[in-house]
């Protein structure tokens, strides 16, 4: 009997499979979303001058919660790591403060960390290191994206200070806000003095008696006053201030009568 033996043909092998591709050669918007994501967080790694060993830490600092899915899920978002980064950051300024200015008392080292750690300052240091452009937002137009994207700046650059913190310990969360603070806190970018204690040096210096402040007039309900009150020193015209508060009256027109006259170093914050 004849055997008849089928042969095979070995010629064609398995192949892996390829990444899928658009009719025209090119990856899925997915994948060039994900490409540019990653990029993006390569990209603010190098600015802020530390690299993730758990990606997800800064993913989640730039996460804000209209981004999520559920807002139920806000541990998500970057707000657990903006609490912890606020605390990290009083704590290293605190200490770059307390080293840096060996003889300022209690009151004006309190000042200065007011002035550094403050939401405006924060934005500041977001805006030098471009993190509006990871900040990962939900489904909103384009003026309303732009809008928040400012209003969360600073909130985000605590939670990167956060996420560094986590991901490097207390050196590495030191060492990126010694980086962005130090300038800072060597030019305040407010007069840490009250204007008030900025005439009164001034009037001694040109042998003046204590300047004067006398109410002029009250204003408004019981619950939210306006007091108008005026400062004189001998030979200058009076200068009068608006405020909620006596005290801020006072210093709002002590503020007037150092800009009348030419005199810097007031700060009429109240």
């Amino acid at each position: 009997m004849t055997q008849h033996v089928t042969s095979i043909d070995n010629s064609q092998t398995a192949t892996e499979p390829t990444a899928p591709t658009t009719p025209t050669g090119e990856q899925p918007a997915g994948r060039k979303r994900r490409s540019k994501s990653k990029a993006t967080a390569v990209a603010i790694e190098q600015r802020i001058g530390h690299s993730f060993a758990d990606p997800s830490l800064l993913n989640t600092a730039l996460t804000h919660v209209s981004a999520l899915k559920s807002a139920r899920n806000r541990a998500d978002s970057y707000q657990r790591l903006e609490f912890l980064g606020d605390h990290v950051l009083g704590l290293v300024v605190s200490d770059m403060l307390y080293r840096a200015f060996p003889n300022a008392d209690e009151g004006e080292l309190s000042k200065r960390l007011a002035d550094l750690v403050r939401k405006e300052t924060c934005a500041d240091v977001a805006r030098s290191l471009d993190l509006d452009e990871g900040i990962k937002l939900g489904t909103v137009g384009a003026g309303a994206g732009a809008r928040l994207r400012k209003s969360v700046l600073g909130d985000i650059c605590e939670a990167v200070i956060g996420a560094v913190y986590l991901d490097g310990g207390y050196p590495a969360a030191s060492d990126f806000v010694q980086r962005n603070w130090t300038e800072r806190m060597r030019k305040p970018a407010r007069s840490l003095r009250d204007p008030k204690t900025v005439l009164q040096e001034w009037a001694q210096g040109k042998g003046l008696p204590t300047p004067v402040y006398r109410e002029v007039e009250r204003t408004g309900p019981h619950h939210d006053p306006q007091f108008r009150v005026a400062v004189s020193l001998p030979g200058l015209a009076d200068a009068e201030g608006v405020g909620g508060s006596k005290r801020a009256a006072e210093k709002v027109a002590a503020s007037v009568m150092l800009a009348r006259e030419g005199v810097s170093g007031g700060n009429n914050d109240v």
